[in-house]
C-alpha cells in the first residue's frame, strides 16, 4: 500500500514502512522514569489506564445488559470468545494477516442495540522495533495501534480509531473519543481476541476475534 508508519515511542523512535500510520504516543510519556520507557503504562493516557483497570467490570456490565435484553443465546453461542476468564498462557500475536470480526456487547443509552455481531474483515499484525502493530485494514471502523507486553496471559493494545475513508490515524492521546485501549489474549489454538472495555461509541464492550488468514 506504500504509505509510511511513523512510530514515536520513548524507547523506539523509528520510521518504518507499512500500510497505516501507527499513532504516536503522547508527549507525557517522555517524562516516564527510564525503567518504564516503552511500557504500556508509560505510554497510555490516564483514561486508558482506567479502562484497563476496569476491564472486568465493563465486561460484566456489558453481558448483563445484553442478556437482560434477550441476547443470552447469542452470547452463549460464542463460547470462550465472550467469556471474561478464558485467556490462555502465551498471548503473543504472531506477525501476519488475520481474519477479524467485531462483536459489540451492551449498549450506551437506551436507543442502541445491546448485541451486534459483524462479519469478517482483514487485520494485520506487523513487527515494530521490538513491539508489534495491529491494524484493521478493511471496514468502516478500523483500530490501529501498538501491542505492548504485560503478563503471561495478556498483552495491551493502545491505539486510535480510523473511520470511513480516512487514510491516516490521528495521534494517540490527541482525541479521547478516538483513543482505544484493550487486552490481547489467546483463547485457543491459532485464535486470539482483542477486548476493548468501555469504548467511546455505541457499546459497553467490543471484542475482536482474530484468526490467521491462511
Amino acid at each position: 500500500m506504500g504509505r509510511t508508519i511513523w512510530v514515536l515511542a520513548v524507547a523506539l523512535g523509528a520510521t518504518l514502512s507499512a500500510c497505516r500510520t501507527v499513532p504516536p504516543v503522547p508527549p507525557s510519556a517522555a517524562d516516564a522514569p527510564p525503567d518504564a520507557n516503552g511500557t504500556w503504562r508509560a505510554t497510555s493516557t490516564d483514561a486508558d489506564k482506567e479502562r484497563i483497570r476496569g476491564w472486568y467490570s465493563s465486561w460484566q456490565a456489558a453481558l448483563t445488559d445484553a442478556r437482560a435484553k434477550g441476547f443470552g443465546a447469542d452470547i452463549d453461542r460464542e463460547g470462550v470468545l465472550l467469556q471474561p476468564m478464558a485467556a490462555l498462557p502465551n498471548p503473543h500475536l504472531p506477525a501476519g494477516d488475520y481474519r477479524c470480526r467485531t462483536i459489540k456487547v451492551g449498549a450506551q443509552g437506551r436507543s442502541g442495540l445491546s448485541y451486534v455481531a459483524y462479519g469478517w474483515f482483514r487485520c494485520r499484525v506487523a513487527p515494530e522495533q521490538g513491539l508489534s502493530s495491529l491494524t484493521k485494514i478493511s471496514g468502516s471502523q478500523r483500530p490501529v495501534g501498538l501491542i505492548f507486553p504485560d503478563n503471561l496471559k495478556r498483552q495491551i493494545f493502545l491505539g486510535t480509531l480510523e473511520l470511513g475513508d480516512e487514510k491516516m490515524a490521528v495521534n494517540y492521546g490527541s482525541d479521547r473519543m478516538r483513543d482505544m485501549a484493550g487486552l490481547v489474549e489467546r483463547i485457543g489454538d491459532n485464535r486470539w481476541r482483542l477486548v476493548l472495555p468501555a469504548p467511546a461509541y455505541e457499546s459497553l464492550l467490543d471484542v475482536i476475534e482474530l484468526v490467521p488468514a491462511s
